[in-house]
């Protein structure tokens, strides 16, 4: 070794920069090279070779390859990772690269390559085995999730950027829970047999809340309708469950794209956040949030026009296609809606490979935003393969047919997106990305479908009170996603003063594999109206049903309905001499009623939850007569329009009708007719309005009736956490018509005791909503403008249920 190094020094030249790592001679040691150590050494450090640089040869052929220090791993396996074989000639760049290739593996702690008479000694240090993974102080956070959130496991190799990795991943654990205080010091204890446990000591720290959410720069919504939209909310006491009441600055990331498209789609085309502001309070238990913003201007939409590169699609034709008008308001959706419209339409004209490229003009001098849809043909990519993964418990058929892209189909970025959309629909994953990449040829596509499964079953317990049904209790039990299937499941038990059914529903989404929606019910259900028309109702039964779209807000259902009902009066009530109405008693008893219906529904308002524009209506229609006792045609239509005056004063009117008529000589039954009052026409009590018996007071219900509402909903100037919204109504209808049979006498006169005045009846008030700690409220104040001397009215009404 001696002699060795003085060669190598007497050699030193311009190449001196080039290094070799080796030992003294009188180490007594082969000469080594060393990178410094990946992770902690097993053994103490003064047992570790010193790092010596000196200058290198210029070259040396490698006789033999020389591996130390291997304790688990095989010899082979480290000269399989080694880029160097007997008869190689090295230099110190060759032997530099060695130890590079040696360490990226993960398997060493240490890794020094030398040379000694002619062999290259490979000497390492192996990384220790981890014998366990222990965590200490955590009682927020359970074992199993922290064992799912890092990476080291036992009988796994331990490093040192692994454990910082994991310290990493709790730590966002726990900020993701509000604790952002909360704290992770690993700790590695020494085994025999180079073992290690590893010990994650966590200090939780406090979770930390959110004391207040303040809105600033708003104009045209309430700071109500503004945290209505956020996921992020207010703590408070009764929130017990809530997971959104704490500080995540990734949720708060995503209300601030939630608040852009909410503004967006109203108008405001420059609308942006101007700052973000959470600033923990000096308790360090909450933080105060603020956010800043400029709503900018309403705009409308300016020219609208379509632009192509490909001369065989029209792009007149295409324009008409776009769901957008100049002068309509800018909405953002109908920009994505229009991208939808045209890549379909160029996919129907056999150009499946078209990019639609929006480009936007603003004017702010006009409050226009111009827009003009650039249709170019993309390069022709087919779908190679669809790799679904994530989903445990949800079988593949249920995902893929959700999809609008099959193998060997086109490959369609927008359809691509709506397939991710429909799965998130289902509601059965808590996450779901669609990810394109490269397949086995430049013109093929390999899509990746991920799913993080959630929970879809759900139990629950309800509890109510309201003026009219006193206390009421439920019971259900539901699963969306039944067996995996993606079917829904529903049994129901609820029991009031007023009414106690039980029912179980069953729905196949995609029934025969198609866009159909069919299911079964089953139920058993009892009406106490013993306090309203002295008797009571008893229905038991079951029926089929199927619904399809006919388009995207458009549905058609169709059903099948067989049910015995029976009418039960007091004892005594229609016996000879009894009190009982006429019109009452001949229907005591049981029948079988045999139907098939039909119901059109369409919804064209721009939120199916809080509509401010747009209509809605449905078309029903039940005929009974298919079999059993009853024989009737019965119709019923409702139609909504909505107006926002401003954005916090809406103007909404409704009205409904229906008529029912007994054919082949059949009357309509008390239990068939329509009973109207309470919340479907406020100012009268249940069953308060129309035909009534004069002398038992029994309401009889009517064959037809017509009921409209205008109702304008109040600005709220309450602070958003009292939770009010207010509206004044007017509600005007009529109600009647019975069957001849049960107004005129034996003798063909009208009978005096029989009341069927088809008047107006109208009223007018105040309606409040109040969501308390405790669940939504609803107040009716109201005051009767218009009625009948025998009609039964109320001033005042509220109901309220909740869930626990």
């Amino acid at each position: 070794m001696i002699d060795m190094k003085t060669r190598a020094a007497a050699r030193l030249s311009a190449r001196s920069s080039l290094m070799a790592l080796f030992v003294a001679a009188g180490l007594g040691a082969p000469a080594m090279a060393q990178t410094a150590p990946a992770t902690a050494p097993a053994q103490p450090a003064a047992e570790q070779p010193p790092r010596v640089e000196i200058a290198a040869p210029e070259s040396l052929v490698v006789n033999r390859i020389v591996v130390q220090g291997a304790q688990r791993i095989d010899q082979t396996t480290v000269l399989s990772y080694l880029p160097i074989r007997p008869g190689d000639t090295v230099d110190a760049a060759t032997l530099d690269v060695a130890v590079r290739t040696l360490s990226r593996t993960g398997l060493f702690a240490n890794v020094q390559l030398g040379v000694q008479n002619g062999d290259l000694i490979v000497q390492i240090v192996e990384n220790p085995i981890i014998n366990q993974v222990v965590f200490e102080g955590n009682s927020a956070v359970s074992q199993d999730k922290l064992t799912e959130e890092v990476t080291l496991k036992p009988r796994g190799i331990y490093t040192r950027a692994k454990v910082q990795e994991d310290v990493g991943a709790i730590v966002e654990l726990y900020r993701l829970q509000g604790r952002i205080s909360a704290t992770v010091t690993p700790k590695l204890v020494q085994l025999e047999q180079n073992r290690v446990d590893v010990i994650f000591e966590i200090n939780e720290g406090r979770q930390t809340g959110i004391s207040a959410i303040n809105i600033l720069g708003n104009e045209a919504y309430s700071d109500r309708d503004i945290r209505g939209v956020m996921v992020t909310e207010k703590s408070t006491w009764w929130k017990f469950f809530s997971n959104n009441d704490n500080y995540d600055p990734n949720r708060l990331e995503y209300d601030q794209e939630q608040l852009r498209k909410f503004y967006t789609n109203r108008g405001y085309y420059d609308f942006r956040i101007v700052s973000s502001v959470a600033e923990l309070q000096p308790d360090d238990q909450a933080f105060q949030i603020s956010l800043t913003m400029d709503e900018g201007d309403r705009y409308n939409f300016g020219e609208v026009n379509v632009v192509t590169e490909n001369d065989r699609l029209n792009a007149d034709f295409l324009k008409a296609l776009v769901p957008i008008r100049s002068g309509d308001l800018y909405e953002s959706d109908k920009i994505e809606s229009a991208v939808d419209a045209l890549t379909f339409a160029a996919g129907s004209a056999g150009y499946a490979f078209v990019e639609i490229n929006p480009t936007y003009r603003a004017n702010p001098d006009t409050d226009t935003v111009d827009v003009t849809f650039n249709v170019s043909e993309g390069q022709r990519v087919y779908v190679d393969r669809i790799n679904v993964v994530g989903n445990t418990r949800t079988i593949d058929p249920v995902i893929r047919r959700e999809l609008m892209l099959t193998e060997g189909d086109a490959f369609n970025r927008a359809l691509m997106e709506r397939s991710r959309n429909n799965l998130r629909a289902l509601g059965f994953f808590k996450d779901v990305t669609v990810q394109e990449e490269r397949g086995s040829a430049p013109d093929r596509s390999v899509i990746n479908v991920n799913v993080q499964e959630q929970p879809t079953g759900e139990l629950s317990v309800g509890a109510g009170f309201s003026s009219v049904d006193s206390f009421t209790v439920n019971l259900g039990i539901s699963e969306r996603n039944f067996r995996g299937r993606g079917q829904n499941v529903v049994a129901r038990l609820e029991w009031g003063s007023l009414r106690q059914q039980v029912d179980f529903r069953f729905t196949e989404p995609k029934f025969l594999g198609r866009d159909l929606r069919a299911g079964f019910d089953l139920f058993h259900s009892r009406y106490d109206l013993s306090e309203y028309s002295s008797y009571d109702y008893r229905s038991t039964g079951g029926g089929l049903r199927l619904s399809y779209p006919l388009n995207g807000y458009t549905l058609f259902s169709t059903r099948y309905f067989l049910k015995s009902d029976e009418i039960i009066v007091p004892s005594g009530y229609c016996t000879s001499g009894g009190f009982g109405s006429s019109a009452l008693c001949d229907q005591v008893g049981s029948y079988l009623n045999s139907s098939v219906g039909y119901t059109l529904q369409v919804n064209r308002t721009n939120d199916p939850v809080r509509p401010t524009r747009g209509w809605a209506g449905s078309l029903r229609q039940d005929f009974a007569g298919l079999g059993g006792d009853v024989n009737y045609i019965r119709t019923e239509a409702d139609a909504s329009y909505y107006y926002g005056i401003t954005p916090n004063w809406i103007v909404s009117l409704q009205g409904s009708t229906g008529y029912v008529s007994g054919w082949n000589g059949d009357p309509i039954r008390i239990n068939d007719r329509f009973f109207k009052g309470g919340n479907s026409f406020r100012g009268f009590e249940t069953a308060g309005m129309g035909p009534r018996d004069l002398d038992t007071t029994d309401a009889l219900g009517g064959n037809f009736y017509a009921i409209g509402t205008v109702e304008l909903t109040l600005p709220n100037y309450l602070p958003e956490q009292y939770g009010i919204k207010t509206s004044l109504f007017a509600d005007f209808g009529t109600l009647g018509v019975l069957d001849d049979r049960y107004k005129l006498t034996s003798t063909g006169t009208v009978d005096p005791t029989i009341a069927d005045e088809l008047s107006l009846r109208a009223s007018a008030g105040l309606s409040i909503h109040w969501r308390s700690p405790m669940g939504p409220i609803r107040f009716d104040i109201s005051k009767v403008l218009a009625k009948e001397d025998y009609d039964k009215t109320e001033s005042f009404r509220f109901s309220t249920s909740t869930q626990f």
